[in-house]
């Protein structure tokens, strides 16, 4: 009777052991590693605060490793916060800035692998931060202060906070929040080149490739439903319709996305491995036979390129250690979009200081690329044209769910417009919103609020202190000595940036050494603080602003005692001295302080 008892007590005792080891608390739980679940997994545990990520894939990094797309598109002059961090890691890499711009569109080109390695190495830095790889999550409950999640290999974590950062979404979806699919009615937000009506058409997805110069004869089996008319209008030697828009040479359609090290990443929308299929709603199996008729198609358009335009030395890399070579996931353009506090839509991109919700008060990411948007695989989808927009912000309320506390949204599922997720669904973009993630997370766990309950304020100062954009001001970089302050006025609207198109440049720029006259100044000083009273004559108000003039101004609004006030005038010994739009902004940050003293709510009005 002893030895059953005691056997029952070691088997009881082994798997209570066993249960410990795949139990796990945590502050904030990541499901999905890919570009914004990284950066947010980083941010976090930065932030002192215990973070687990989970990934389904082996790999960290989502679109630009697991999905091949390492060609980054827009950013390339806004080197933002933890995306300067990654750029600088790969320049450490291949040695130079000038390596990276390996092909002929992006300057900031490289090997998935090596990008994964990168990432791998930039958490293996933070101690709060662990990664579970190759695990699906299976259900989620609400508890009363937080989640807990079940996972594929029996593991079970309890969390605070849980951040989304799944390709399509499938958390929010699961917790019952509320998102759109497709194209929204031109109705719906006044988008000038919305469709007509409502429809649930998403963008081309891309299965991408990374080819390899082999310098033998490397043909693949010429795959299932192969057809030679899909893509012979992919490049110019071949097409008969030599009048075709975007008609390009064959030479610059494979160097486009040349890599390092004698590889060619290839993502090529004109007819080439764009491909549609709307998988967001579909169950697991369904996604599986999406994936391998998307597969189907990029192996024929590889075909084609060996067969057709004479390219048999190049063939499928062994980049992604996959049995078939070819990327982990398939690059997802387009989610659902959750019904988030804030919904930018592309009034807000255009004209970001002329609506009614100034949101751009509340940015907390940064993005310059246009409204692209890829229909060319569905017949079904509207004609949309590319619309000039300047460089934009993502504003906060955009990542937290309308209906679900203690869950935030990140990747391309975050609440905009159909229209706006065109421009916001680029690398640099979505790392961005990642980085912003892990900080409204981590202070969400300190504070033991709702994350609709943290400050936007204190959100945007995390930010700021990780040199990372709230506006994009082009011409004042992050070791500008007054960035922070030009960062902090610009977001509350006192002085703003002109927004500019070029081709496919979108840009905001804020002019840190012009000067503005007296009356200038008085005047975007009266739209936040309307009691302002100056008395002055039109001579004065239209000369250009002095630092004794400034002083008089920002005192009648804010009084500082004068040892203060002292400590900064000693620095202007010369009070007839001009002040340039970068002085004028510290001077207002440090008299007025209106960033810190003027709270704005998640449509960007200032709270009463």
């Amino acid at each position: 009777m002893k030895i059953i008892l005691t056997l029952f007590f070691l088997i009881l005792s082994l798997e209570n052991s066993y249960a410990d080891k795949n139990r796990f608390n945590t502050d904030v739980l990541i499901i999905g590693g890919g570009t914004s679940g990284t950066m947010a997994g980083i941010q976090s545990a930065r932030m002192g605060v215990k973070t687990i990520i989970v990934e389904e894939t082996p790999w960290l990094g989502g679109m630009m490793t697991s999905a091949g797309v390492s060609a980054i598109d827009g950013n390339h002059n806004l080197l933002s916060g933890l995306w300067a961090e990654f750029r600088n890691e790969l320049i450490k890499h291949y040695g130079s800035e000038e390596a990276l711009a390996s092909g002929w569109v992006s300057k900031i080109m490289f090997e998935p692998t090596v990008a994964q390695k990168i990432l791998r190495e930039m958490c293996a830095k933070e101690k709060n931060l662990s990664i579970i790889s190759s695990v699906k999550f299976l259900h989620i409950k609400k508890k009363s202060e937080g989640w807990t999640v079940d996972f594929s290999d029996d593991t079970i974590i309890n969390a605070k906070i849980l951040i989304d950062g799944t390709e399509l979404g499938d958390v929010a979806a699961r917790l019952g929040v509320k998102y759109d699919i497709g194209m929204e009615s031109k109705t719906i937000y006044n988008e000038r080149i919305a469709p007509e009506k409502t429809n649930n058409i998403i963008q081309d997805l891309t299965y991408v490739v990374i080819l390899k110069e082999f310098n033998k004869d490397v043909t693949i089996t010429r795959p299932l439903n192969y057809k030679k008319e899909d893509f012979v209008c992919a490049c110019e030697k071949l097409c008969p319709d030599k009048k075709m828009s975007r008609l390009w040479d064959c030479e610059q359609m494979k160097t486009y996305g040349k890599l390092q090290n004698g590889k060619f990443m290839i993502n090529w929308p004109i007819n080439g491995n764009d491909f549609y299929a709307n998988m967001v709603e579909m169950n697991d199996s369904q996604r599986q036979e999406a994936i391998k008729k998307a597969k189907e198609h990029t192996l024929g358009f590889v075909y084609f390129m060996q067969t057709e335009l004479g390219w048999k030395t190049i063939g499928l890399s062994d980049e992604f250690q996959t049995e078939d070579k070819l990327p982990l996931i398939p690059y997802y353009r387009e989610s659902r979009r959750i019904h988030g506090l804030a919904r930018p839509n592309m009034n807000h991109l255009e004209k970001p200081y002329n609506q009614i919700e100034p949101l751009y008060r509340t940015g907390i990411a940064v993005g310059d690329y246009p409204i692209d948007q890829h229909h060319g695989k569905n017949t079904d989808a509207p004609d949309l044209y590319f619309v000039p927009i300047p460089s934009f912000s993502i504003p906060l309320g955009s990542l937290i769910p309308e209906d679900v506390d203690n869950l935030i949204v990140a990747e391309k599922s975050i609440s905009v417009s159909n229209l706006v997720n065109g421009a916001s669904r680029l690398q640099p973009v979505v790392m961005g919103i990642g980085q912003a993630a892990g900080v409204l997370a981590a202070l969400s766990v300190q504070e033991k609020n709702f994350p609709r309950q943290v400050s936007i304020r204190k959100v945007q100062d995390n930010l700021l202190k990780s040199k990372a954009y709230l506006l994009p001001f082009l011409d004042v970089k992050p070791e500008h000595p007054n960035f922070e302050a030009i960062q902090r006025i610009g977001a509350t609207g006192i002085l703003k940036g002109e927004g500019k198109n070029h081709k496919w440049s979108n840009q905001t720029w804020f002019y840190p050494d012009s000067v503005m006259t007296n009356g200038e100044v008085i005047n975007a000083l009266k739209a936040i603080y309307p009691n302002l009273r100056m008395q002055a004559n039109e001579q004065v108000m239209l000369e250009k602003i002095m630092a004794d003039d400034a002083f008089e101004i920002l005192t009648k609004i804010q009084p500082i005692p004068e040892d203060y006030l002292q400590s900064i005038m000693k620095n202007y010994p010369n009070r007839n001295q001009l002040i340039t739009r970068a002085i004028l902004a510290d001077l207002i940050d440090k008299i007025i302080d209106p960033f810190h003293k003027k709270e704005v709510d998640f449509k960007g009005n200032f709270k009463l």
